[in-house]
């Protein structure tokens, strides 16, 4: 009997840390194991759905594992003789199993999607795609990641392609969960995660824009593999980088087709609203459109700063030995200069 329920233990115990993205034998997210499955008919290309799934599968886990633990303790107490001293009792915290947490897993959900925009994961490989050495293309068919190597974060919609976040954060969900339901599985995680804005998608961005990297850090203790470029406060220039794609060609070309761009976007962006505001005769509406067009100036003049900072290090071409680790090579790629979030 100790045998048996060690063995289930340690197989459920294997189990638990393939859930999490930083577990060496982590394969896919669990809320896209059951989408393919005897059980998608239950999943029914809902996110909600899936996490209701996969909480109950946590539950039970970890229900079992308290129950096996318990059952231990028992027979160890009995071997020894030490019913008066000892009890078999399990406490919840001390249960070596998670129980599965909303806001948490939907955050690691999005972390996945990166990873899989990066090419760190595919939706056709388990486990690791790529984490350096030879770029396979033939793993990437139900999703292709970005040629690039950079993901845009902005807190409005300036591109409808590659570049921009939500662009394939929604190409992501008709995929796994089918283009009928990418409407209400936005809104759902914008219920669980997303921060106040005037829309679903806008909400979103807020959270990629803010909180994204912040979670990210933690998670990978300070040891970051998607590294952001930051304009400065105003959010002006922001974008995820994958270290282990990284090139000394990278800077040079984040100028050309991003920053640049970008700029461009704001200040046709500008003129629209000048336009707007000078049609405008309702005060509250005057004041937002004013609001509106201060944040974008900030964001213009913030990005102005920022262009001449990358074209210096891109002319140095610096390469990156993933050896050094992250804390080295954070510092060699910056040049003396702040263009990454603090990973601290």
């Amino acid at each position: 009997m100790l045998n048996s329920i060690s063995k289930n233990d340690n197989i459920k115990f294997q189990r638990r840390l393939g859930f999490s993205e930083i577990s060496w034998d982590f394969k896919q997210h669990p809320l896209l194991n059951h989408i393919a499955d005897d059980k998608r008919t239950e999943v029914n290309g809902s996110l909600q759905n899936a996490f209701s799934i996969w909480k109950s599968e946590a539950q039970d886990r970890f229900d079992q594992l308290k129950y096996n633990e318990e059952e231990l303790n028992k027979i160890f107490i009995d071997l020894y003789g030490l019913q008066d001293e000892l009890t078999p009792d399990v406490a919840d915290k001390d249960v070596s199993v998670r129980l599965a947490n909303e806001k948490r897993d939907i955050k690691s959900f999005l972390s996945y999607f990166v990873g899989v925009v990066f090419g760190r994961y595919s939706l056709d490989t388990e486990g690791l795609a790529f984490a350096g050495g030879q770029w396979d293309s033939s793993k990437y068919d139900s999703f292709v990641p970005n040629d690039d190597n950079i993901l845009m974060l902005n807190d409005k919609k300036y591109f409808d392609d590659k570049r921009d976040i939500m662009s394939r954060l929604k190409e992501f969900l008709t995929v796994t969960f089918g283009a009928d339901n990418v409407k209400d599985n936005l809104e759902y995680i914008a219920s669980v995660v997303g921060k106040k804005a005037d829309n679903t998608e806008d909400s979103i961005r807020r959270y990629f824009v803010e909180d994204f990297f912040k979670d990210h850090k933690k998670i990978y203790q300070k040891r970051p593999i998607y590294w952001e470029f930051s304009s400065g406060r105003a959010n002006g220039f922001k974008a995820l980088m994958y270290l282990h794609r990284y090139n000394e060609n990278e800077l040079a070309m984040i100028r050309t087709n991003y920053l640049h761009p970008l700029q461009g976007r704001y200040e046709t962006n500008l003129k629209q609203l000048d336009q707007l505001l000078e049609s405008e005769t309702v005060a509250k509406e005057k004041k937002k459109l004013e609001k509106e067009i201060n944040h974008v100036n900030k964001q213009l003049s913030e990005i102005k700063k920022y262009d001449p900072l990358i074209q210096h290090i891109a002319n140095e071409k610096i390469s990156l030995d993933l050896d050094d680790g992250v804390v080295v090579n954070y510092e060699k790629l910056q040049n003396g200069e702040k263009i990454l979030t603090n990973y601290k």
